[in-house]
């Protein structure tokens, strides 16, 4: 008996030597040194040391085809299990692409699911390491299965509990629409490739007109697609920014958000703010420099920096609390809302929103973005997403109005009218159907053609004032309860905590439904 246990001891351990080393040290060793981590690497840099309790370890597919290619391999080609971040509880898996090459089997797939199906029981967050070369073409449709169910669990997720996806290899097919139904995907910079289509099989890549990278690249997806939330130097920098992600969102819906101390004083003035909008009414200025100033230690995390950069969007903290950011970008098309601004800011205020974070939204827009390009591509429509983020939203929303809030613009950038909590603004703000010049070139144009020429110029100028002063001053939106106040940009900060403050224990009721119908 004693050797019976004996032997079955040495047979575990050798099982599990050989779920560690995956596809095998030589392949695990090239991985390496191509300077990529591998999959138990990457989870060791992500978890904190020693908390990782491995999942199916023993998973192995269930092809009998092929068996030359396929030999049977413990854990299927992905590391799955639960651990912490900073003592927080999370679960999470990484492909392992020395298996395979990383491609998704039927029981690979199912081990995943298994994982997601997990964190969402657990009610605890899911971090996703994919590099996978799609789709188990051996596996024939039980790969497509597997992942059919994957993909339904992911989905069942979304808005259940915050989910980070990282792409640190080529992640191709089915395999990529899951790495993007994340709340936040990061690519590292060198090797995080997305692809729905192989580049193998893409004509532009064949014929040589563009690589690899030019067709899924980090860099591509973090400019063109905008399906990079946040680009990494490399694998250690990914583990960095998602943990740095997760420490403003809390483990699921029906918790609070991490609160955080801070030694940045409630009462901190914020001189600098009182000269930041410049007198001409056309110059840039750069609103990340107001979020900045106002938010704890200055320290603002921007997402998807490269992407419709005429919107801002990222987590701050006020007073501790997290917060989510929305601002309009006047250095960049002049702060103009256009398709992919209101596409990104929409789909994160929505996900502020199912994580009870309240959003504070900086406001200095002139209008949707003019043009044949803009109406043809459905502006309206997509305009309309953002509107009904913003009235949909339970949250606390607080807006500061700096400098322009004209037309249909004002009204999706979280207005008192879609009932906003607190909304305020400088003394420099202009709320109006237009602008001053465009409302008196429409509105006087008769008047303005029949003076003598040399006097055009003085008459509209004139009328220009008077338009200002009867729409334009945000007093006159303050007298009709549109703005809660006019504050000094020195207050900023003091003002947005204190009614943050009161907000915290916001709830509100709604008539039960399913769910509304945003114009996607």
């Amino acid at each position: 008996m004693q050797g019976d246990s004996a032997h079955r001891l040495e047979d575990l351990k050798a099982k599990q030597e050989a779920a560690r080393l995956g596809g095998g040290l030589k392949r695990q060793e090239a991985i390496r040194s191509s300077g990529r981590g591998t999959a138990r690497d990457r989870l060791g840099m992500l978890l904190d040391e020693g908390s990782f309790l491995e999942i199916d370890a023993f998973v192995t597919h269930r092809t009998d085809d092929h068996n030359m290619f396929l030999h049977k391999t413990l854990g299927d080609g992905v590391v799955a299990g639960q651990g912490t971040i900073d003592g927080r509880r999370i679960y999470c898996f990484a492909q392992d692409f020395s298996v395979h090459g990383g491609s998704m089997g039927e029981m690979h797939a199912l081990k995943i699911a298994k994982i997601v199906e997990m964190a969402e029981r657990a009610k605890a967050p899911l971090i996703a390491m994919w590099d996978g070369g799609g789709q188990r073409a051996q596996d024939g449709v039980n790969a497509l299965a597997g992942t059919g169910e994957l993909l339904d669990r992911l989905v069942q997720c979304s808005g259940r509990i915050p989910t980070i996806s990282i792409v640190l290899g080529p992640v191709v097919g089915a395999s990529a629409l899951a790495a993007s139904l994340s709340d936040f995907t990061i690519l590292g910079e060198e090797n995080g490739q997305l692809f729905l289509s192989s580049p193998l099989e893409t004509p532009e890549v064949i014929n040589g007109e563009v690589d690899a990278a030019g067709l899924g690249g980090a860099n591509l997806h973090a400019s063109r697609s905008g399906i990079a939330s946040l680009i990494a130097d490399d694998e250690e920098d990914a583990c960095d920014l998602a943990c740095m992600l997760l420490s403003y969102l809390p483990d699921h819906n029906m918790a609070d958000p991490p609160f955080v101390p801070t030694a940045d004083p409630i009462e901190r003035s914020n001189e600098v703010l009182q000269d930041v909008v410049p007198d001409n009414p056309n110059k840039p200025y750069d609103m990340v420099t107001v979020v900045e100033e106002v938010v704890d230690d200055g320290m603002f995390m921007e997402l998807f920096s490269a992407y419709a950069d005429n919107i801002i969007i990222g987590f701050a903290r006020l007073n501790g609390m997290p917060i989510g950011v929305v601002g309009n970008q006047p250095k960049v098309l002049a702060g103009c809302l256009d398709i992919d601004a209101s596409i990104k800011a929409a789909r994160f205020i929505r996900m502020c929103d199912a994580f009870n974070i309240p959003l504070v939204t900086f406001e200095d827009v002139p209008g949707f973005l003019p043009g044949v390009v803009q109406e043809w591509g459905g502006i309206i429509r997509h305009g309309a997403k953002l509107l009904f983020a913003y009235a949909e939203a339970t949250v606390p929303k607080l807006t500061l109005v700096t400098r322009k809030a004209y037309g249909g613009a004002y009204l999706a950038m979280s207005c008192k009218h879609l009932q906003s909590d607190y909304n305020v603004a400088w003394p420099t703000a202009e709320l109006a159907v237009m602008g001053a010049e465009g409302a008196v070139n429409i509105i006087h144009r008769r008047e303005i053609q029949a003076v003598e020429d040399d006097e055009k110029e003085n008459v509209r100028l004139r009328l220009v004032d008077e338009y200002k002063a009867k729409f334009g001053d945000p007093y006159v939106a303050a007298r009709n309860g549109w703005l809660d106040d006019v504050i000094e940009p020195a207050e900023s900060r003091l003002r947005l905590i204190r009614a943050l403050n009161i907000l915290k224990s916001k709830r509100e009721w709604s008539p039960p439904k399913k769910h509304g119908n945003i114009p996607l």
